[in-house]
């Protein structure tokens, strides 16, 4: 996906993305930056979510995960991992990294 700065709220920078119909039910989309990639999902309910795209565990593509309510399975060790945080779910540990997302119009932002 093509990211585009389209405007900033305080210190964060707003990046469009693309639109929710980009990215499938329970799928996911990478968006490369300069800093590394991003995986950007889309739950049952047509909730977003942005993570680091590297599983805090082994550093796994989470973006090839399996997407089940609003978590996602790492494909490399099945570890969950919450999408609203980025948090590994209990008994596991470790974060992935969490970006703010934003949708307007249809339109998808998140914070950088």
């Amino acid at each position: 996906m093509q990211a585009e700065v389209k405007f900033s709220k305080g210190e964060a920078q707003w990046l469009e993305i693309g639109s929710v119909e980009d990215i499938p039910k329970l799928g996911a989309r990478v968006v490369t930056t300069p800093d590394g990639d991003i995986a950007v999902f889309r739950a049952a309910d047509d909730a977003i979510f942005a993570l680091r795209d590297k599983c805090p565990h082994k550093g796994g593509p989470l973006s090839q995960g399996i997407v089940h309510g609003h978590k996602v399975t790492c494909p490399m060790h099945n570890w969950n991992i919450d999408l609203e945080t980025g948090e590994a779910v209990a008994p596991d540990e470790g974060c992935a990294g969490h970006f703010k997302t934003n949708v307007e119009n249809g339109k998808i932002f998140i914070a950088i």
